[in-house]
């Protein structure tokens, strides 16, 4: 008698499917459908941000080529004390004479020495002047043969970089990029006058800074004209702002240049007017002070948009309330007008702080070698040097020290904060 009450009282629907099932199905279909919608995006995403990025990773760490052609010798190499100061013995030879037969063959011997060279300095023509040599090579006393080919293979540093790099992953790299070493007393700092990176990335983040700075104090009054003109002239004036979007960043960064030289038209007209003199002109160009200056004018819209859109939701009326309570102009703007603007603010300085620390074209043009950032020492190493490794542990520690900044960020002001209107 209950199992017929309790099976009366199951909803269905009209072709006999339970409720509860036909609403699970529907729910099942919908997500699919919303799934296959965001499919394309999630794709795109993952090919051009996330891949990229992992590959950067794996390649920062990444040491395949040293134990994958030498694959005996670095066999050979675990039994030898790397620090007893003496060469390795004739097992080793031996077993490097092997490996570079094979290697001259397929000739990947050269792309050992060139990995290996970022160590030390000579190794890449070790390696090419004896592969061509090696073919020559006869069974047994190996050393000597080594030793007669070149008498580098007599320099036991020489045995311990290959040694120091037969490991598939290497954080030599990351030491590199942070101008340090490892030596037979453990990883130390570079020389001071063959320390590089760290300067530059210090040099970056000064930089980035300043032209964020300098974005907020030229735009803020810009944005502010623009968010209380009427909307025709506003709308006139937001053009301007646009226009260098419609303008190659190549030609405006050339036109900086044809601008700040010292025979340039600033000069020109800084002489024309009798400020400077002509023996005296200003170095605007070649140097950190070019850097900012183009920059700025290149990145100056992104900081103009979003405070312009926060401003136009701004009512007007909060201002005259606050003078119709005896408050100053100024006093009226910093405690009811400036404040509902930091989220402006803070928008625009997240991407012009974003895009200056990774720009290298702009620096590349009008830096010189003092106001060049790290970005171009990446792209040096990733279209000359050919060394990616290096390349990639830089991009590495840049994108760390940006996800810090950003954590900093949201610790302090909160990402919440941050509106676009």
């Amino acid at each position: 008698m209950s199992d017929t009450s309790q099976a009366e009282t199951v909803l269905t629907t009209q072709d006999g499917v339970p409720l509860k099932v036909s609403i699970a199905r529907a729910l099942r279909r919908q997500k699919i459908r919303a799934l296959l919608l965001v499919a394309p995006l999630f794709l795109f995403i993952l090919l051009s941000f996330v891949a990229p990025i992992a590959d950067m990773l794996f390649r920062s760490v990444e040491n395949d080529l040293v134990p994958s052609t030498l694959p005996k010798t670095v066999v050979a190499l675990q039994v030898w004390d790397q620090h007893s100061g003496t060469l390795p013995p004739e097992e080793v030879f031996a077993a490097l004479a092997a490996d570079f037969k094979v290697a001259t063959k397929e000739k990947t011997h050269t792309r050992v020495g060139s990995r290996l060279n970022y160590e030390k300095p000579g190794i890449s023509s070790l390696f090419r002047k004896t592969g061509r040599r090696v073919g020559k090579f006869e069974d047994g006393n190996y050393t000597e043969q080594f030793l007669k080919a070149d008498k580098k293979w007599g320099d036991v540093e020489v045995w311990q970089v290959i040694k120091r790099f037969s490991s598939p992953f290497t954080a030599g790299y990351f030491l590199a990029a942070t101008d340090a070493e490892r030596t037979e007393d453990g990883i130390q700092f570079k020389p001071d006058d063959e320390r590089i990176y760290l300067f530059l990335f210090g040099r970056t983040m000064i930089l980035s800074i300043t032209i964020t700075a300098s974005c907020i104090l030229l735009g803020y009054p810009i944005a502010f004209l623009l968010s209380s003109l009427p909307l025709r002239s506003s709308n006139m004036l937001m053009i301007l702002v646009l226009l260098p979007f419609w303008t190659s960043l190549l030609v405006r960064t050339s036109a900086w240049k044809v601008l700040l030289q010292q025979q340039g038209v600033i000069n020109d007209t800084l002489v024309w007017l009798g400020i400077v003199g002509d023996d005296s002109r200003l170095a605007l160009i070649n140097n950190q002070t070019g850097t900012i200056i183009a920059m700025t004018h290149i990145l100056l819209p992104f900081m103009i948009l979003p405070l312009f859109s926060v401003m136009k939701t701004i009512s007007p009326t909060y201002m005259r309330a606050a003078k119709s309570m005896g408050a100053s102009d100024w006093y009226s703007f910093w405690r009811v007008y400036f404040p509902q603007t930091i989220p402006g603010i803070g928008a625009g300085s997240i991407l012009v702080f974003i895009l200056s620390i990774g720009y290298y074209i702009t620096p590349e043009l009008v830096g010189g070698t003092s106001g060049i950032f790290i970005s171009n020492r990446i792209a040096y190493h990733i279209s000359y040097s050919l060394n990616w490794g290096l390349a990639a542990a830089l991009g590495v520690i840049l994108l760390a020290m940006v996800m810090v900044l950003y954590w900093m960020y949201d610790r302090i002001v909160g990402i919440d904060n941050v509106k676009l209107g």
